[in-house]
């Protein structure tokens, strides 16, 4: 027997849902993935607000958002899906007060669970090397080695390094000036190898006769795309029989994590990878334990750990 109070609940709370979701699709023209998204949580939270006896949004309060999160999380839900669900409901009951249906958003002072941080991967030295020793066996692979020792011996992001015009390129001077995150400029020096190989891309690349100041193109002679640089890189830790997967990101990563390990320099590591925080650049300092070890047994005068 279907229960009629529940239906109504239903119905009183889905109907200002589907006016939020109008607005989102018109006014705010989102993408269908993201209406999507907003439209899959916020059914969910509907069936749990009946849950919790919640037959209008105006009788939702903070703690009523906070059996929601709590119901939510027992279901299963980690951390990341969980602060999705709570965004999706704070936005939502923005609009309701934007509206004038609510007076206030009970999901303000909700805190959202913090998520777990992943290290992030990075290659040692060897491999590194192991990588980087490219032929000049093809104008493309000269151009892709350039690529990857200005990645890595930059720590460059991936929309920097597709960005980079030849005009930004300083190599006397041995520099280089990027447009990072936020249209924020830096300017980076660059290493030995980096301008070796530049300079020898720099001529190959005027035989694709290049269409813009692009540093980096492709063969056709536009400036090469993002998807173009992964696939490369992918393609050449394959090739030099690197055992993990090879990214443009895990390029800064070993980067960052090497300067750091060479240098225990945090903050010219900021500086160098344009971090705005400081806490950015701190979950680059894990070390690897062993190599910890190493160092503590052969500085610390009371590390000396005696074999029995």
């Amino acid at each position: 027997m279907t229960d009629r109070p529940a239906q109504l609940s239903c119905s009183s709370l889905q109907l200002p849902v589907d006016d939020f979701l109008r607005y989102l699709r018109i006014e705010r023209q989102l993408s269908p993935y993201t209406l999507k998204s907003y439209q899959r949580q916020l059914a969910v939270l509907i069936e749990l607000a009946v849950e919790i006896r919640v037959t209008d949004w105006s009788m939702l309060d903070a703690a009523g958002v906070r059996m929601l999160a709590a119901r939510s999380k027992r279901s299963g839900l980690q951390s990341a899906s969980l602060a999705l669900r709570l965004s999706a409901l704070r936005s939502f009951l923005d609009w309701l007060v934007g509206q004038g249906k609510i007076g206030a958003n009970p999901a303000k002072g909700i805190s959202t669970p913090r998520k777990g941080r992943h290290l992030p991967k990075n290659m040692d030295v060897d491999e590194v090397s192991h990588l980087l020793d490219i032929d000049m066996n093809d104008p493309l692979a000269i151009r892709d080695r350039a690529m990857l020792e200005l990645m890595y011996g930059a720590g460059l992001r991936l929309s920097e390094l597709v960005g980079l015009d030849c005009r930004q390129v300083n190599l006397d001077a041995g520099e280089i000036r990027v447009i990072g995150k936020g249209s924020k400029e830096r300017k980076l020096p660059i290493g030995k190898m980096a301008i070796e190989w530049l300079n020898h891309w720099l001529p190959v690349r005027e035989f694709y006769a290049p269409d813009d100041d692009a540093l980096f193109i492709s063969k056709h002679g536009n400036r090469i795309s993002a998807r173009n640089v992964e696939k490369r890189f992918a393609q050449w830790g394959v090739k030099q029989g690197i055992s993990s997967h090879v990214h443009p990101h895990k390029l800064r990563h070993s980067f960052a994590t090497h300067m750091l390990e060479s240098s225990g320099d945090l903050r010219a590591v900021q500086e160098l990878l344009g971090h705005a925080n400081l806490s950015t650049t701190q979950i680059y300092t894990h070390l690897d334990f062993q190599h910890l070890t190493t160092v503590y047994d052969a500085a610390h005068p009371r590390a000396k750990r005696g074999k029995s």
